[in-house]
């Protein structure tokens, strides 16, 4: 007859064990896969270098823009972008579409006649910001806000299809 303990010891075999495993295979997983997003960024980056394209920058870490033409910055401003509750993406995207003016709403706001908007995926955009004057600092619901005059010359410089490269660093 087995006692309570050796049935405690095959539940822990048998249950928890292979959640161990998945955490620990889900965990490399991960890392792997912010590695070669973190890669794929930086080869961007280096080919859009190396071409004489409009490219913008958008850093996390440092809260700046940076305007590209090739590899020559023609332009770089302080930002604020997603706050951690609700994060700015990463990665590599475009400009799908400009407004000059458009109204944008969610659970906790709504802006009316929110200035130059370039969306780039989805709701996220890059757009000028007049209900604020913390640039720097992370307070967006995840957009890129930028100071009204800013926006207005990053709008009239981008064009749809402008690259947009979005890294923590």
């Amino acid at each position: 007859m087995k006692s309570r303990f050796s049935y405690s010891i095959c539940f822990w075999k048998l249950f928890l064990t292979p959640l161990l495993i998945l955490n620990v295979i889900s965990f490399q997983i991960g890392a792997v896969w912010a590695q070669s997003k973190s890669q794929l960024i930086a080869e961007q980056i280096q080919t859009l270098q190396k071409s004489n394209q409009r490219w913008i920058q958008i850093n996390l870490s440092t809260q700046k823009l940076i305007a590209w033409e090739g590899e020559k910055s023609v332009y770089a401003v302080v930002i604020s972008t997603g706050k951690k509750q609700t994060p700015t993406l990463t990665g590599i995207f475009e400009i799908q579409s400009k407004q000059k003016s458009s109204r944008m709403k969610g659970d906790e706001y709504d802006i009316p006649d929110v200035p130059y908007t370039m969306y780039y995926s989805g709701s996220y955009a890059i757009h000028g910001a007049y209900w604020h004057h913390n640039f720097g600092t992370r307070i967006s619901h995840g957009c890129v806000n930028l100071a009204p005059n800013h926006a207005k010359w990053l709008f009239n410089w981008a064009s749809v299809g402008t690259p947009v490269i979005i890294s923590r660093n």
